[in-house]
């Protein structure tokens, strides 16, 4: 049974993808921010919950280390913490910028930078991020500046740890999705068609793909899921 790590897994993805691992017979450790998400979230004998503040480095270095120590070996990571903000370079000071990084980038690399050392050790390991078709489309980006800005971090993070361990067994992906069909997207956004949009499940399954052994040949990848958004 392979081991993977979730974090933000009582969010509208996270809900999603940790159903989808947990379907498919992987062992699943999953990361909240609070011990009330925790109890919301229903228990299965493959799946253990830890409230982890992934914005502070010592704390997540401290998870890291204990599920290693516990499990062995950590196969697999799906980074799915993340936030939303608004705003144009007029309106974005640099108090915003730093709380989008915090939250979309550093609880990202927090993670990232022990257990890639994992997986080298191991030579083998998938690490996935989300990404912000903002980050890729500048008409869309300016916009939502720091939310943008912080999600292009893992971009670059993702092509800088992928050269590293070039001819390894150690795949970083950036998943990039247009709108997710949510309860709350439908609420603020009535008069589009959610049809359009990508539904949690969806990412879910593809996020399954791409650290199964079905995508072995797949190398440095940005996986667009946009369907008609």
């Amino acid at each position: 049974m392979k081991t993977v790590i979730i974090t933000g897994a009582n969010g509208n993805l996270g809900t999603a993808v940790t159903k989808e691992f947990l379907e498919n017979n992987y062992k699943v450790l999953a990361t909240v921010a609070s011990e009330s998400a925790k109890a919301d979230i229903n228990t299965h004998p493959h799946l253990e919950v830890h409230v982890v503040n992934l914005t502070q480095e010592e704390e997540t270095n401290s998870f890291i280390k204990m599920c290693i120590e516990k499990h062995n070996t950590i196969d697999s990571a799906l980074l799915l913490v993340g936030g939303f903000a608004a705003g144009n370079i007029s309106t974005t000071t640099g108090s915003d910028l730093q709380k989008q990084i915090s939250l979309n980038f550093e609880t990202a690399y927090f993670i990232t930078r022990p257990l890639f050392a994992h997986m080298k050790e191991n030579k083998k390991g998938r690490i996935v991020f989300i990404g912000a078709r903002p980050v890729l489309v500048a008409s869309q980006g300016y916009g939502l500046l720091a939310y943008s800005l912080s999600k292009s971090l893992l971009f670059k993070l993702a092509e800088f740890l992928n050269e590293e361990a070039k001819g390894e067994n150690i795949i970083v992906t950036v998943v990039v999705p247009s709108t997710l069909d949510t309860a709350l997207n439908r609420k603020n956004m009535p008069d589009v068609n959610p049809d359009i949009w990508v539904k949690p499940s969806e990412i879910a399954g593809i996020l399954e793909y791409i650290v199964s052994e079905k995508s072995g040949a797949i190398r440095e990848p940005v996986i667009k899921v946009y369907n008609n958004a």
